[in-house]
């Protein structure tokens, strides 16, 4: 798996390609409060479909740089006892020692190291701590829009994919062949500040 609490987390890279500010860099906090950002996530069950789910509560932050993207940067912390995937005693295993061990590890945290451009795309790369265990990731991201919006502020939004393998962060809970790896889908909305 390739997370992104962060989660999260390209916003940044989506107005690399919007933004037109005489500002080095600008601050974006994600908009979490309105619900104008998700981190999902899906894995296989047994092979036969899509088991889908996601964390409820997260907050972060990102810059950009429009001069020199590159030196963009975002920071995500998610809440793990938030996991949802609408059913509850699923939910409560998620949250347990099998999985999340959220009582040990109650955050997953994601920091940028680094952001390449590619045409109207990006890669952003960065650390991801989960379930007690750091590991780098790639996200790859695409602006969604850019703008004014009705209250008088500026909004950026980005939508993100990942892929995360459950054993590279300590989680080797045997869901079979077919459940190794879980998909991040991440669409962040971010306020400037």
């Amino acid at each position: 798996m390739k997370f992104v609490p962060l989660t999260f987390l390209a916003t940044l890279l989506a107005g690399a390609f919007a933004l037109s500010s005489s500002a080095a860099s600008e601050t974006f906090v994600i908009d979490t409060d309105r619900a104008h950002a998700s981190i999902a996530f899906r894995i296989k069950h047994l092979g036969f479909s899509w088991l889908t789910g996601r964390f409820d509560d997260f907050n972060g932050t990102f810059t950009f740089d429009a001069k020199k993207p590159e030196n963009s940067t975002v920071k995500v912390e998610i809440d793990t006892k938030s996991v949802n995937t609408n059913h509850a005693e699923r939910d409560k295993h998620l949250r347990g020692k099998d999985f999340l061990n959220v009582s040990k590890y109650p955050t997953a945290t994601f920091e940028s190291t680094g952001v390449k451009l590619n045409g109207d795309a990006a890669t952003i790369t960065g650390k991801l701590t989960l379930h007690g265990v750091t590991k780098e990731i790639e996200i790859a991201a695409k602006p969604v829009g850019g703008g004014e919006d009705p209250w008088g502020g500026y909004r950026q939004g980005f939508t993100g994919i990942t892929q995360l393998a459950l054993k590279d962060f300590g989680i080797d809970y045997d869901l079979g062949p077919a459940s190794q790896v879980v998909d991040m889908t991440l669409d962040i909305e971010g306020i400037r500040q």
